[in-house]
């Protein structure tokens, strides 16, 4: 049974990260990871309030989230996705990557099929493609389980939406740069880091031209969360 929240017009799904990985194993269609950017763009809402799953990914959902009284913890996508993978393999299900870029999507399936056991990778295609009808039609013959795509948001969004729709039996989560970290050309903050919520900051501190992106979207994002709250519509 899903419990959700709605934050700015968003709806979110509230599970503790076993209740998402145990929800996603019995159903079909869209995870999406979500995370401030995500919600301050129009064109995502119907995507986002249509999807099977939405797992707040970025720290400053979760401060939005406490904000309007819901103490829901963070889910990185980069986990879930992963716990994802080794689910498929206990279970012999068959998983499939589409995106980044040709080297690093071999590398992170290289490295992927070394650290879980029975992994079976049934399909690689990179994120330099045109034509997205042809790359669903290759993965409707896979027929894989469980399809991970880092293309970036929102292009992997509106790319899932196109393809759940014709592939109703499987799974597909945007994953956004994790490719790059599986295949180890993007260091992942150390753990520290992650558990106090700063993994945004360490990438920010070691990709400078990622402050561009996070401000002012994460500061304007909490004052839309406390004006929604706070000030009554109309005023």
């Amino acid at each position: 049974m899903r419990n959700r929240a709605s934050l700015l017009g968003y709806s979110i799904d509230t599970f503790s990260f076993d209740e998402a990985v145990n929800y996603a194993e019995n159903i079909s269609g869209q995870v999406i990871t979500i995370n401030p950017e995500m919600l301050s763009n129009p064109d995502l809402q119907d995507i986002v309030n249509s999807a099977e799953l939405v797992i707040p990914d970025g720290v400053g959902v979760q401060i939005g989230l406490k904000l309007i009284g819901k103490d829901v913890k963070r889910i990185p996508g980069i986990q879930f996705a992963y716990r994802m993978l080794q689910e498929c393999a206990k279970n012999n299900q068959p998983v499939a990557l589409v995106g980044a870029k040709p080297e690093v999507i071999e590398k992170a399936a290289q490295n992927l099929n070394s650290e879980i056991e029975n992994l079976n990778i049934v399909y690689l295609q990179d994120g330099y493609f045109e034509d997205d009808d042809e790359i669903i039609s290759e993965l409707k013959s896979r027929n894989p389980r469980l399809i991970l795509c880092a293309l970036g948001s929102p292009k992997q969004e509106f790319f899932i939406k196109k393809a759940k729709e014709i592939m109703t039996n499987s799974l597909f989560i945007g994953v956004g740069g994790s490719f790059d970290v599986w295949a180890g050309t993007v260091e992942r903050a150390p753990e520290i880091w992650q558990k106090c919520g700063l993994e945004w900051l360490y990438r920010t501190i070691k990709e400078p031209k990622r402050f561009r992106r996070i401000f002012p979207t994460l500061p304007l994002f909490v004052l839309r969360v406390l004006k929604e709250k706070f000030i009554p519509k109309g005023v």
